[in-house]
């Protein structure tokens, strides 16, 4: 009953829904009036006729006749009376069977189930909310973002100001709240000074009227935006955010940094501390033809092997798991280590052609200057002339055209990167370029994650979605760095030891046969131990462990753990 009288004095107090009623009661007014008027009518013609029936049979006639019943009983017998039935059943037809359940539907029932589903979509928290995330804008990125937030249990509410988009964002489970981005009032029903964070993925001018009004209702409440161009960096500091994000910098970097361009030298991919993680092609060293066990790794540089990469798809490392020429490590140590490995399997003479990129919109820019930063040589293709800006690097025209992939070097490419920002195209190229080139490595970027497994199937060696990266970004600051990932799907992550296992040496419990995650760190008393010995006992320190999404909720789950830091890291 206290959701029914919410619900219609939400109705009631709508001036729209008001002025529906009022039309509602004026139609059925007129509609009570024809009836009456066709009740005296019916007096009159039976007392000619020289019948008599009381005002209820008068009534009972005019209803059953409008509404085409008919039942039969009373009728009249002659021309004038039949005539005048007639007329009310077709005026019954076209009131009661056509005009009154057309208006009842559009002045009454249709606004009611719109307010209906408006009265459970609120318009501001309740007092006393707080370390709750609020999300300003709806997106890929934010879509990701709620599936880390959900893992974690973190409460969260987005900010939607159009009533068709939250309904229907309602209607799909989501946490949203009604108003306008730039109106103060909006983020204090939104409890902004009690927020752990408010989190802006719109465009530049969008999350800088956000983060400014903000900055109106609190003063220190954590600020995230994303930017799409550096320029805005500083606009929305200015502004207020306390960090400003440029996802597609970041995702060029990160296809940069997995381009092996032929080599075999481990590349690193991520730090988190001290912990290196690095991607190695093996292709030409004598690590091929054996199992991890048979290479002795750990013993002779003291990496940890954390999986394998088989053509798109990540295995987790086994000692059997045997070692093909296509096979790319994923390995994790200190700095020390990886020069180690290098030392004694990079071969120098192993040198291929450019790496082609395909797209040179923002993300392939980014990735074309991180391949420069590694002195390694590139090619741009892109079909919008003014997206040219070295002529020496850029070919203009369509990848789809086999004579542009070989003016840029397709034969021999040491590696082709495919960003542009619509997944069919990506996946189309992905399977022509896999044709023309079956043995090269080849990563793209997926911009919906529903994309990345099709991408895989398609030929691409590595994916990565731009909305899990943004969305990692923000997860990592939230966390405080806590997450790091290295791969599309999976991540590197602290977790206190669980009570669980403290004196339990990490073989003992079996951590990765039972959760699928693999512990590669050990911090107590600010030491830091990589690969730690899976033999000794775990004292009461923090983990650093890597794997999927799914292998950190079983961790969580089977040791009755959960953290997610109520703070967040301010450069100010």
């Amino acid at each position: 009953m206290k959701t029914l009288s919410t619900q219609i004095i939400y109705f009631l107090r709508q001036r729209p829904s008001r002025m529906n009623i009022a039309n509602l009661l004026r139609f059925i007014a007129v509609l009570a009036l024809l009836i009456t008027v066709y009740s005296v009518v019916f007096h009159v013609i039976m007392e000619q006729e020289g019948r008599s029936y009381s005002w209820v049979s008068g009534f009972y006639w005019t209803l059953t006749t409008m509404s085409t019943l008919g039942f039969g009983d009373i009728t009249f017998q002659g021309d004038l009376g039949q005539a005048f039935s007639i007329l009310v059943i077709i005026s019954g037809v076209v009131f009661l069977l056509i005009l009154f359940p057309f208006t009842f539907i559009e002045f009454f029932y249709a606004p009611w189930l719109k307010a209906q589903a408006e009265a459970r979509t609120p318009t501001e928290l309740p007092k006393g909310t707080s370390g709750h995330i609020i999300l300003t804008h709806f997106d890929a990125v934010v879509r990701a973002l709620v599936r880390r937030l959900q893992q974690f249990e973190q409460p969260y509410a987005l900010l939607v100001s159009d009533m068709a988009q939250a309904i229907e964002l309602y209607s799909q489970g989501y946490r949203v709240v009604i108003g306008d981005l730039d109106s103060p009032e909006t983020y204090q029903r939104l409890r902004a000074e009690d927020a752990l964070l408010v989190a802006t993925t719109a465009d530049d001018r969008v999350n800088t009227n956000v983060a400014f009004t903000v900055r109106e209702v609190s003063e220190t409440v954590p600020i995230i935006a994303t930017a799409d161009t550096p320029t805005a960096v500083d606009i929305l500091k200015l502004a207020g955010c306390n960090q400003v994000i440029q996802v597609a910098e970041m995702m060029g970097q990160a296809l940069a940094r997995r381009t092996l361009a032929g080599k075999s030298m481990a590349q690193i991919i991520g730090q988190i501390d001290e912990i290196q993680v690095a991607e190695a092609l093996v292709a030409g060293t004598t690590l091929v033809g054996q199992t991890l066990a048979q290479t002795q790794l750990r013993e002779q540089v003291g990496l940890n092997v954390l999986g394998i990469w088989e053509r798109g798809q990540f295995i987790i490392s086994e000692p059997e798991t045997m070692i093909h020429d296509d096979t790319v490590l994923m390995v994790a140590g200190s700095k020390a280590q990886v020069q180690r490995y290098n030392a004694r399997f990079h071969r120098p003479q192993d040198v291929g052609g450019s790496v082609l990129i395909i797209g040179g919109g923002r993300v392939g820019r980014a990735a074309a200057r991180a391949l420069a930063e590694r002195d390694v040589a590139y090619r741009v293709i892109e079909r919008s002339p003014k997206h040219l800006l070295d002529p020496a690097c850029d070919i203009l025209g369509d990848a789809a055209d086999i004579d542009v992939l070989k003016k840029a070097g397709i034969e021999t490419a040491s590696g082709i990167i495919v960003t542009t920002h619509d997944d069919d195209t990506n996946i189309y190229l992905t399977i022509y370029c896999r044709r023309l080139r079956p043995e090269v490595q080849i990563i793209s970027r997926a911009v919906r994650e529903r994309n990345v497994a099709t991408l895989h199937r398609a030929g691409a060696n590595f994916v990565m979605s731009y909305a899990s990266l943004g969305a990692t970004a923000i997860v990592n600051l939230l966390h405080r760095s806590n997450i790091l990932m290295v791969a599309e799907g999976l991540d590197i992550f602290r977790q206190p030891v669980p009570a669980a296992l403290v004196g339990r040496s990490v073989a003992e419990a079996a951590v990765r046969r039972q959760t699928g995650c693999t512990v590669i760190g050990v911090c107590a008393n600010g030491e830091m131990q990589i690969n730690p010995d899976p033999h000794l006992p775990l004292p009461a320190a923090e983990l650093i462990l890597i794997g999927t999404q799914a292998a950190a909720q079983r961790f969580q789950k089977a040791y009755g753990v959960r953290q997610l830091p109520r703070s967040i890291h301010d450069p100010h």
